[in-house]
């Protein structure tokens, strides 16, 4: 009887720990079937996206993820162009944070520090948020100014 006792004392802790080890896993969306590609001085880089689109994904984002491919990424899109900011919590890898305007051209490069609580907010316009692996923009040659494409962004830019 007391062992039934003690089970049910310690079931609802269990259920705790389980269910806070679920919200630390990643979240992994689906890959985009179009590839975002950036138009750069040394010419195109292709690259595979996840999309975050909705408040959910876009407040998780890529919490808790330790690696990533170098040609993938993390494209928020926010209903509305203004000043955005993000933070590093609970990211343990190293990010670059490129802000991306409704003309589809990159208007600042920020890089992400793990675990940091600091915000990183441009004090620029932004419809869309491209998250890369740290150093990737420098390696591929993406710069402020240059021009990425995918449909996402092509549709609010006046392309398609």
């Amino acid at each position: 009887m007391r062992l039934f006792l003690l089970i049910l004392l310690l079931f609802p802790l269990g259920l705790t720990f389980s269910s806070n080890a679920r919200a630390e896993q990643p979240m992994l969306l689906q890959v985009h079937p179009a590839p975002l590609v950036a138009e750069t001085a040394s010419g195109e880089k292709s690259f595979s996206i996840e999309v975050a689109d909705d408040n959910s994904e876009r407040q998780r984002g890529l919490m808790f993820r330790e690696t990533m491919k170098d040609d993938r990424g993390m494209l928020f899109v926010f209903p509305v162009s203004r000043q955005h900011g993000f933070w590093m919590q609970n990211t343990p890898m190293p990010l670059d944070l490129l802000f991306i305007g409704e003309d589809g051209k990159v208007k600042a490069i920020e890089q992400g520090v793990p675990f940091s609580t600091d915000s990183i907010s441009p004090p620029v316009q932004a419809r869309f948020v491209l998250e890369l692996k740290a150093g990737t923009a420098e390696k591929t040659g993406i710069a402020v100014g240059d021009r990425l494409h995918h449909p996402l962004i092509d549709a609010v830019a006046g392309e398609s």
